[in-house]
């Protein structure tokens, strides 16, 4: 992983694991322990999910960059159809509090999503790569001509 993409994933992380946190201790108090449980699992699965994609992601952007809009696309699909097989897997469960586990998905997910679109803003990615020959070439032109 680059050291852009390294950064990328912890400027997301850690306002989700600090939001996941918070959730965590709100739970406990208003539902008890499976509350508690129930936020961790939520923090667990939106950390697993969101940043599996963002890896996947990344990989896809740098070894084939013509596949990067279709697999961010396919990519957001998995990610809904995976989280959906999470809830109707434990619709019904009892080892959590599902109203604690669903706030807290809900939360953590809208802050990865703030989180990853504010890296991308600051950010300064180039767009296309400078050619080093052609810019050493163009000064060296430029460098005996009077302006």
């Amino acid at each position: 992983m680059q050291s852009n993409d390294a950064r990328l994933l912890l400027h997301a992380l850690v306002p989700t694991l600090a939001i996941g946190a918070i959730a965590v201790a709100v739970s406990a108090v208003v539902a008890g322990g499976t509350g508690a449980i129930g936020a961790v699992i939520g923090t667990a699965l939106v950390v697993l999910v969101m940043g599996a994609g963002l890896v996947v992601l990344q990989s896809t952007a740098r070894n084939h960059p013509q596949l990067f809009q279709m697999m961010g696309l396919l990519l957001y699909t998995v990610q809904i159809l995976a989280v959906l097989v999470f809830l109707l897997a434990f619709k019904d469960t009892t080892l959590f509090d599902t109203k604690a586990f669903a706030f807290t998905l809900l939360g953590t997910t809208l802050v990865w999503i703030a989180a990853q679109t504010r890296g991308h803003m600051k950010a300064k990615t180039l767009y296309v790569d400078p050619d080093p020959d052609s810019a050493e070439a163009k000064k060296a032109e430029t460098a005996g001509s009077p302006t």
